[in-house]
């Protein structure tokens, strides 16, 4: 194995042009980097690697060799393994028998030999140095050991171009590690490795060259140390995006308390309080397991509240469940937003208005024409970008994904938003629009919580930081005050 080859590949979807004359080449032993924003192309580009979808015309050349893959499985036999960020992997079998599906040991009674099964699969365990067991049910296992099942599988396919779209999205940085030893360990055994992630740190660590799409045209292929992530990002949003946070639209207007939080206790967290103003953005930092998410699921009803107390608008609340706190006028954006947030089999209409159900039911029966009414303004406002309202939602880009969750709670008329994460998995040109909406609700007088830990975003968009650790609250900062170095010594406080 030598290289992959796309040839002036082409893609439309109706009137949409998702792929124009694309041609690139990647090299075996080296981790080639897809990046660009979302509809930038690169899910596209990979559904036709895997054989999923077809292109319109161009082809793809496997050393020399014209390929055309009318199904997965074609793609597969051809050596050729796409890990996406929805794991395929069966939940309730184990470690085994997931990665050897397509391919389990038979006896001459015709009855699996598990023995076989679980001494083969033990050796690439063995070959990857992971602290999992054959046996181990897949559902048992955390997110990034279930990731790696996927990458045993491809292995033991001796697929020789293994994709990875955005595999990083739900790990924490010591699993990113363990996950960037095996990719260069595949690397080293001469693998074609395409690497698709919105993460530019992590481009420059693990790639070798990266390829640059824009509006589903081929822009750049440069070389890694050859390059920067400002020229990137020039290449990626056609212009410099500088100091991002000095140039966005702040409110200056901080109101009342709207939300106070009383030495909250959860089995999770312990003595909790703050206050949070309307009008003001309010950041939770903190390391992997400081305890952030964990909080804002005992103030939302998600997990039981042990002790404490929550007051909105100096009203003492119970909140005991999710419901009760959307009634209250709480709003909860999750971490994960693929598995908690968004309804993958509804459409964008349906994501929306089930927050409303009871405001646009009349005698029992939705009042679809009030529904569509009420979700097409709210799409209009916050630019939601969807051929339509029917639409599924899995069918948007993350950005948009995410401003459905917000239009959601928006039309529920929400007043205190709590936002998890809410610009992880989403390109740095999303990112930005996703900053200056979380600036206009603040200005319209919404409490905002704001969950990230990237800590440039934290320090820029802040009005006030808590910062937190093992559970407990360590500290509080003015945002004008607060520095990467102030904030992380509280978070790594003993």
């Amino acid at each position: 194995m030598q290289y992959i080859e796309f040839k002036n590949i082409n893609k439309t979807y109706v009137s949409i042009r998702a792929l124009k004359n694309i041609s690139f080449t990647a090299r075996a032993g080296e981790v080639c980097a897809l990046v660009g924003e979302n509809g930038a192309g690169k899910s596209t580009l990979l559904k036709i690697l895997s054989g999923d979808i077809q292109p319109d015309s161009g082809s793809i050349f496997i050393d020399g060799k014209e390929k055309h893959f009318k199904s997965p499985q074609e793609a597969i036999t051809s050596g050729i393994s796409v890990i996406y960020q929805e794991r395929q992997i069966v939940p309730f079998l184990t470690v085994a028998e997931n990665v050897f599906m397509e391919e389990l040991p038979i006896k001459k009674n015709q009855l699996i030999d598990f023995n076989k099964l679980n001494k083969c699969t033990q050796k690439i365990i063995d070959d990857f140095n992971l602290p999992i067991d054959p046996t181990d049910r897949v559902n048992d296992i955390s997110v990034a050991y279930q990731q790696m099942v996927e990458i045993m599988k491809a292995y033991r396919r001796n697929s020789q171009i293994i994709a990875f779209d955005e595999p990083t999205s739900s790990l924490s940085d010591s699993e990113i590690d363990m996950l960037f030893k095996v990719i260069r360990k595949l690397k080293e055994e001469g693998k074609v490795i395409i690497y698709v992630s919105h993460r530019l740190k992590e481009i420059f660590q693990i790639s070798e060259t990266v390829v640059v799409l824009k509006d589903g045209v081929y822009i750049a292929k440069v070389e890694t140390t050859k390059t920067s992530e400002q020229e990137l990002i020039r290449y990626m949003i056609g212009r410099d995006l500088g100091d991002v946070f000095k140039s966005l639209r702040r409110n200056k207007n901080i109101g009342d308390v709207i939300l106070e939080v009383k030495g909250v206790n959860s089995d999770r967290v312990s003595d909790i309080s703050f206050k949070i103003h309307e009008g003001e953005i309010l950041g939770f930092a903190g390391l992997v397991g400081a305890g952030r998410t964990e909080t804002m699921r005992a103030i939302f009803g998600a997990d039981i509240l042990n002790s404490g107390e929550i007051w909105i608008n100096n009203k003492h609340v119970r909140i005991k469940d999710p419901s009760s706190a959307i009634v209250e006028g709480l709003g909860l954006c999750p971490e994960d937003r693929s598995s908690e947030g968004v309804i993958k089999s509804r459409s964008v209409k349906e994501n929306i208005s089930i927050s409303i159900l009871k405001k646009i039911c009349r005698q029992g029966f939705i009042d679809f024409k009030r529904e569509e009414n009420i979700i097409k303004n709210e799409v209009n406002n916050l630019g939601i970008k969807t051929p339509s309202l029917q639409t599924e939602i899995i069918e948007l880009s993350g950005g948009n994904q995410q401003k459905v969750l917000l239009a959601r709670w928006l039309v529920s008329n929400a007043k205190i938003l709590i936002l998890d994460e809410p610009t992880r998995g989403i390109d740095v040109g999303a990112k930005v629009e996703i900053y200056q909406l979380i600036l206009d609700l603040a200005s319209k007088g919404l409490g905002i919580i704001f969950i990230s830990s990237e800590l440039s975003e934290i320090i820029g968009l802040s009005d006030n930081i808590v910062v937190m650790r093992e559970g407990r609250i360590t500290g509080f900062l003015k945002g004008e005050e607060a520095t990467e170095e102030k904030i992380l010594t509280l978070a790594m406080l003993k």
